[in-house]
């Protein structure tokens, strides 16, 4: 009950001081305007991280036993028993101590503007004291080693925070999830640990009712950091912890699960912000929200999306927290590929001008972000090489359970040099590395399931070959072929998947009703995904084949030819675009009546090869070779 009574008790102070300080923001001045590197559109009031400290101080000052002044003698997080009272509310004043000086910081730079530097020195003053009463991450046998890993946690995931404080209820909705995650998993551990986490989560609900889209109040650094601050600090107490079935590499994976959003983001921005030869530390609307708005989504659905991102991944974590180490890969490893395939494909929108974006402006050299681009092919060998190598240890785990994975944990690992080489050798073999990975086809696809194929027999040849097949289960390399062929797919796919929804989302311009749905009307729909210089954006389809209706190409829906009226004054069309080549007399009369009628253009798809003349210099040198 402790724990409820905290959590309605942050939940109630923050509830109602948000509007108080909401009111007093305005009073004072203190206004978030507009600028040109940030998102919101309207002047917005500051300093809803008074509110948030304030219920989280309030709670944890109730219940904690231990005060302010017990930190000042010579005690250490050793000194008490793990899992003891004492431990817990010593472990929460220091949590107090952190928050209150964070918040201070926090605060001086919402009023004063401080330079990045003196902020990142207060950062590391205030992960330097937690570290002195003997907090660290357990993540190596190195006291050393494992001090300054602590300091960069500390630090790192207090600034991911902040940086992720730059959409409507993003920081506090990623927040909430991250800090309701680590509540459950301390709930096994400690809960009275847990109860802190819950504490963050009640004042984080209650200041989304006020910072959701529309927010109404911004929470500042005075709020971003002290939540960064509180997220890094209970990771901290449950990694100092925990002591998972997988061992310390669960330890380290479990945290960076459950942070994930944060720490995507910053890598993100951080990583092209640099390439781009801007400053990390400057704003922009470049983040990871950012960017999902760009493809399509509203700010609403963007929030949302990563706040669900945050919860599937916090759900690995908890999976993760309660497996064995040879059960644990097959989350880590998933998550981790969807990850990197989500950065490269954000990575390729381009937010920046395009003359900016290329950290070397010597003509002499080729931008780097370009250079990665010519080398994706590289990138996907080394992909492909770790898939290969985690389809077979599934298809293990698939067929083997318990204690008999164990009794052949040696087979596979004699076996999979040989594996791994033969499917990257059948992959190039088959021309896998000689598509173009954007432009998915059928034929491409029946490359890849041929390669898959020629992967697999290759590789139980060569077993034969080398181990007699003894001690190996023929179901091992169909259950591989299946998850081989499907990772093959699937990343192929995923990039295709998502630049089709991509250019769809980003369309704009005038609106148009295509009239067609045949060959003529799938070509323009995809070249206006791929040519936004066209100006226009389809609303809807019709056709006169009355079996079409109801159907669906490129995602937009095929009306019948009598409608075409309606839609225009339901869709707001300015115009009407035919995408067939001839048309009969009563189609084309339709259209013209229509455009006649209510005002709009009429155009037609036309697909014609343009002469270009040489120069008369090419001439002189004669036909080329």
């Amino acid at each position: 009950m402790t724990s409820l009574y905290a959590t309605l008790l942050s939940f109630g102070i923050c509830l109602a001081a948000t509007p108080l300080v909401r009111a007093f923001a305005h009073r004072a001045g203190w206004i978030d305007r507009p600028k040109a590197d940030r998102w919101h559109k309207k002047p917005t009031a500051l300093m809803g991280g008074i509110a948030i400290f304030a219920g989280v101080a309030a709670s944890l000052f109730w219940t904690t036993d231990l005060t302010i002044a017990a930190l000042f003698t010579p005690l250490h997080i050793s000194s008490f028993a793990p899992s003891s009272p004492q431990h817990a509310h010593f472990t929460g004043t220091v949590l107090l101590l952190g928050i209150c000086l964070v918040f201070v910081l926090g605060l001086v730079d919402d009023l004063l503007h401080i330079k990045p530097q003196t902020k990142l020195l207060g950062q590391i003053l205030v992960a330097s004291i937690v570290t002195y009463y003997g907090f660290r991450l357990n993540w190596t046998s190195s006291l050393t080693l494992d001090t300054m890993l602590t300091l960069v946690w500390i630090v790192g995931i207090t600034n991911a925070l902040n940086l992720l404080d730059n959409m409507d209820g993003l920081c506090a909705g990623v927040a909430f999830v991250a800090a309701f995650v680590l509540g459950l998993l301390l709930m096994g551990i400690e809960p009275h640990l847990a109860l802190y986490a819950f504490v963050l989560c009640g004042a984080l609900g209650a200041f989304l009712i006020f910072n959701f889209n529309p927010a109404s109040i911004f929470m500042g650094d005075s709020g971003s950091l002290v939540i960064g601050f509180y997220l890094s600090f209970l990771a901290l107490a449950y990694s100092g912890l925990a002591a998972p079935p997988a061992g310390d590499f669960a330890r380290m994976a479990v945290v960076v699960l459950v942070m994930m959003v944060p720490i995507f983001d910053t890598t993100l921005v951080t990583t092209i912000r640099l390439l781009s030869g801007r400053r990390a530390s400057v704003g922009g609307k470049d983040h990871t929200s950012h960017r999902l708005v760009l493809i399509g989504l509203s700010e609403k659905r963007a929030m949302l999306f990563l706040c669900g991102v945050g919860a599937f991944s916090g759900l690995s974590a908890w999976f993760v927290s309660s497996s064995d180490s040879f059960t644990s890969p097959a989350v880590i490893v998933p998550v981790a590929v969807s990850v990197l395939l989500f950065g490269i494909y954000l990575a390729q929108l381009r937010v920046y001008p395009e003359k900016e974006f290329g950290v070397l402006r010597d003509k002499t050299f080729t931008p780097v972000l370009m250079e990665l681009t010519h080398k994706r092919q590289l990138l996907l060998v080394s992909l492909d090489f770790g898939l290969i190598a985690f389809s077979y240890y599934l298809s293990y785990r698939l067929r083997f359970s318990g204690g008999q994975f164990a009794l052949h944990f040696g087979v596979f690992l004699q076996s999979l040099p040989a594996i791994i080489a033969c499917k990257l050798a059948a992959y190039f073999l088959m021309g896998v590395y000689r598509g173009i990975w954007s432009f998915l086809s059928f034929n491409d696809i029946w490359v890849y399931i041929k390669a898959s194929v020629l992967g697999s027999l290759l590789s139980v040849a060569v077993v034969t070959y080398l181990y007699r097949f003894e001690d190996f289960s023929k179901g091992i390399f169909f259950i591989d072929w299946m998850i081989a062929t499907a990772f093959l797919l699937g990343t192929r796919g995923s990039f295709r998947l998502f630049r089709d929804v991509m250019g769809r989302g980003g369309i704009s311009g005038e609106k148009v009703i295509l009239y067609g749905a045949g060959r003529g009307g799938e070509i323009l729909l995809r070249e206006v995904v791929n040519n936004r210089s066209l100006g226009i954006k389809p609303v809807a389809m019709v056709d006169d084949d009355p079996l079409k209706a109801g159907k669906r190409l490129q995602g937009l829906t095929v009306h019948p030819a009598e409608q075409m009226q309606a839609l225009a004054e339901k869709t707001g069309a300015v115009g009407i675009v035919l995408t067939f080549r001839e048309a009969n007399p009563g189609a084309m009369e339709r259209a013209r009546q229509i455009c006649r009628s209510q005002g709009l253009f009429l155009r037609r798809l036309c697909v014609k090869l343009d002469e270009v003349e040489l120069s008369r210099r090419a001439e002189a040198k004669g036909p080329a070779k």
